[in-house]
């Protein structure tokens, strides 16, 4: 027993003998090796400098000259070099960032700049009086380290070998600091000849002379302002490609065709909308973003490397390639597309970011895209889309300004193309104003004889302003009752454009308006758009009939230059229904409460992840994954002076006077029975198939009542005959709908008798 506790005494002694004094992390061993190679560096330089040297330092100038021989010049700037990124590696913002494989490039050009300085000594400068290997005692070359390295290659591959082996480690060398290909170092060369080119020939020419207001415009655009040339980035970040905020750097003038003969006017966009201010965003702070990325998902097990960047008004992407990593067995498997779109929330902790959406990957690129929010917002106006070069291709009547994309380019979409559009998002995030851009963008360029409108708002305060433009069918519906008879207006108004075109031989709007140019006796037609800013209300209110009205409508009415933009703040299945959202395949998805109602809207998640306040989702009907954008913003400003010029040029004696715009006769509902907008129109007995009407009209005032029941009794005729005018006067406002099961509905008697008196005067004229 006292031997075995002899043995366990002298054993822990010993531990306790093992430990150092110092404890040094190695991170602590890397800074005083870098110290060192500082202090080493400046010692080397000076004595170099001074004509005085000491013994210690003459001792350490010979070893150097024997060991590097003419590198002995530059051998303080590798050594200081060296220390100083040891010293300053830990440090995010130094301007040494030096990835391993530049690091090795840089060590391996050293000892290849030593082996050519010694094949130039022994080759060129004395290539009869010494050898290698005398130059080596001399201290002349590259020392012995260089002479070394080519008596090595010499003995090898003979001389021309050893040249050829040198040549090819010099691109090595280039290729591992720039951290690039072969093939981008030839097409830069090739650029710079093609600018040195291309330069000469411009100073052989007398530059044309330029108006300074000119000169002022191209250099200094009004628009917004995004750099078409991208700024060439530092020599640390060559591999990362910058894109600045980049849209078409001159104006685009928007000139829009009037129709022949037309009494209208359009307004002057530059006169309406004002322009934004510039975005500014900062390099550096890129660059950090960059490095915390690729840090971040390095240390979780999912290395990348940045290679571009686009900076947009309100996020940056960040292209990123996955890199691979290695496994137990060696094996070198590349990082999976997923594994990195599952580390959202820590890229986002990581970058202190409210939330980040990833991009996996980016369509047409072998990238994965990760956005992060910018600390400064910009604000997209709806008047730098409309002058921009996106804008200016679309040839479409009902041209839209949606927003600019994530690189800060404009994006523009046709209403006829897509040919209806859903909108919706949570309360705040921007639909609102969305529909204000669209129709505003929309009066801009149309005028009553081109376009119509019929505003839908149940909410009664976001569309009702523009009850004073001359372009509406109806003045806005704000009551839910009448929202289901003006939709069944629109369907008759459907039907009757297909007659007509029948009757002509037209397919579409567009060659039925054609035909009505060449031919008097037609008159063209107008584009109608209908409005609906909450579904959910119309919904709540009948859900069968809005549904079957809405679906129809979407399902026919393309043809007919009818277009439907429904908005809801609730997209929920019982509002957005599977019906619904297969007749609308153009989608606009603002910020959502949850991932759910993201799958609603776009059947992909991803609006969860919306940082609200325009910034959206759009889907294309012709794409197949929907587009990030910052909406357009249009201020209640601008709504107004757009709102007040069409409401002047209405006005008697402006330049159409109040007659030309059709009103609905006394008494009588315009939201209900619309009258004609057109002499060919005029009929009103011609959409009522059933000549009983009338009759089943004066029935009803007699009886102060309407029921199936009633009409069949006094009319003598069958059951779905009887509901089939029942059902007609109920959407004529007629017969009121809000009654319990098995009673009798009431009559609206001057609704009714307004009717009565239009086909009393139809049948006299």
């Amino acid at each position: 027993m006292i031997n075995k506790y002899r043995e366990q005494m002298t054993k822990k002694r010993r531990k306790k003998k093992r430990k150092p004094l110092l404890k040094i992390s190695k991170d602590q061993q890397l800074d005083i090796l870098g110290y060192l190679l500082l202090a080493v560096s400046l010692l080397t330089f000076l004595s170099l400098a001074s004509p005085e040297q000491g013994r210690l330092t003459t001792l350490w100038l010979l070893c150097l000259t024997k060991a590097f021989g003419w590198g002995l010049y530059i051998t303080p700037l590798f050594l200081g070099g060296l220390g100083l990124w040891l010293v300053l590696r830990r440090f995010e913002d130094h301007p040494l960032k030096l990835t391993t494989r530049q690091l090795g490039g840089i060590t391996l050009g050293f000892f290849v700049l030593l082996a050519t300085l010694h094949l130039i000594a022994a080759y060129l400068v004395w290539p009869a009086e010494d050898d290698i290997s005398t130059l080596i005692q001399k201290g002349q070359g590259g020392g012995y380290v260089g002479g070394t390295l080519l008596g090595w290659l010499v003995n090898a591959l003979g001389l021309m070998g050893a040249f050829i082996t040198l040549l090819s480690s010099w691109l090595g060398v280039i290729v591992l600091t720039a951290s690039t290909s072969l093939i981008e170092i030839m097409k830069w060369l090739r650029g710079l000849l093609q600018r040195r080119k291309s330069f000469g020939d411009a100073v052989e020419k007398e530059p044309p002379r330029v108006e300074e207001s000119q000169q002022r415009r191209l250099t200094s655009p009004a628009t917004p302002k995004r750099a078409a040339t991208k700024p060439t980035p530092p020599a640390e970040t060559q591999a990362l490609r910058i894109n600045p905020p980049g849209d078409e750097e001159t104006e685009t003038e928007i000139v829009i065709p009037l129709p022949p003969g037309s009494k209208w006017r359009l307004p002057a966009v530059a006169k309406i909308l004002a322009a934004s201010p510039e975005q500014v965003y900062s390099h550096d702070l890129i660059r950090k973003q960059v490095r915390t990325i690729e840090a971040t998902l390095a240390s979780l097990g999912a290395p990348v490397k940045v290679l571009e960047t686009n900076t947009g008004p309100v996020i940056t992407q960040f292209g990123v390639e996955p890199l691979f990593r290695t496994a137990r067995s060696g094996k070198r498997i590349k990082i999976k597309v997923s594994k990195i779109a599952s580390l959202a929330d820590d890229l986002a902790l990581a970058l202190t970011a409210k939330s980040i959406r990833i991009e996996a990957p980016i369509p047409g690129k072998r990238l994965v895209g990760i956005e992060v929010p910018n600390v400064e917002s910009a604000v997209v106006g709806l008047r730098d889309v409309m002058e921009s070069e996106a804008f200016a291709k679309l040839e479409g009547t009902l041209s839209m300004g949606l927003g600019q994309d994530v690189s800060g380019r404009a994006v523009a979409a046709d209403l006829c193309a897509m040919p209806h559009l859903l909108i919706a998002g949570a309360t705040g995030a921007g639909k609102s104003v969305c529909i204000n851009a669209i129709i505003s963008a929309l009066l801009l360029q149309n005028t009553p004889e081109t376009l119509r409108l019929l505003l839908i708002d149940p909410k009664r305060v976001e569309l009702t302003p523009y009850n004073r433009i001359p372009h509406l069918l109806a003045p806005v519906i704000v009551d839910i009752e009448k929202v289901v008879p003006a939709l069944g207006w629109v369907m008759r108004e459907m039907d009757s454009r297909y007659r007509r075109f029948a009757n002509v031989g037209s397919q579409h709007i567009a060659a039925f308006n054609r035909y009505a140019t060449a031919h008097a006796e037609a008159e063209a037609l107008p584009y109608i758009v209908v409005v609906v800013d909450e579904l959910a209300d119309l919904m709540m209110k009948s859900a069968e009939e809005t549904e079957r009205v809405i679906c129809r409508l979407a399902q026919m009415a393309r043809a007919t230059g009818i277009h439907l933009i429904i908005a809801t703040q609730r997209p929920s299945t019982d509002v957005v229904t599977g019906l619904i959202k297969a007749n609308f395949p153009a989608r606009i998805a603002f910020a959502v409460a949850s991932s759910v109602d993201s799958r609603v809207i776009l059947d992909t998640p991803g609006a969860e992840r919306l940082l609200g306040g325009g910034d959206m989702l759009f889907q294309p009907p012709n794409v197949g994954h929907p587009l990030r954008l910052q909406g357009t913003f249009v201020s209640d400003r601008e709504i107004e002076r757009l709102i007040e010029f069409w409401h002047k040029t209405a006005k008697p004696g402006a330049t159409v006077p109040a007659a030309a715009i059709p009103r609905p006769p006394p008494g009588l509902q315009a939201a209900l029975v619309q009258p004609a907008l057109f002499p060919k129109f005029d009929d009103p007995a011609a959409q009522f198939k059933d000549g009983l009407v009338p009759a089943a009209v004066e029935v009803l005032l007699a009886e102060d009542r309407a029921s199936v029941s009633l009409l069949q009794r006094r009319l003598r005729i069958g059951y779905t005959r009887s509901a089939r005018i029942v059902d007609l006067l109920t959407e004529l406002g007629i017969v009121t709908v809000d009654v319990q099961k098995g009673q009798s509905r009431g009559v609206n008697r001057e609704t009714a008798t307004a009717l009565l008196q239009s086909l009393e005067g139809t049948k006299e004229g």
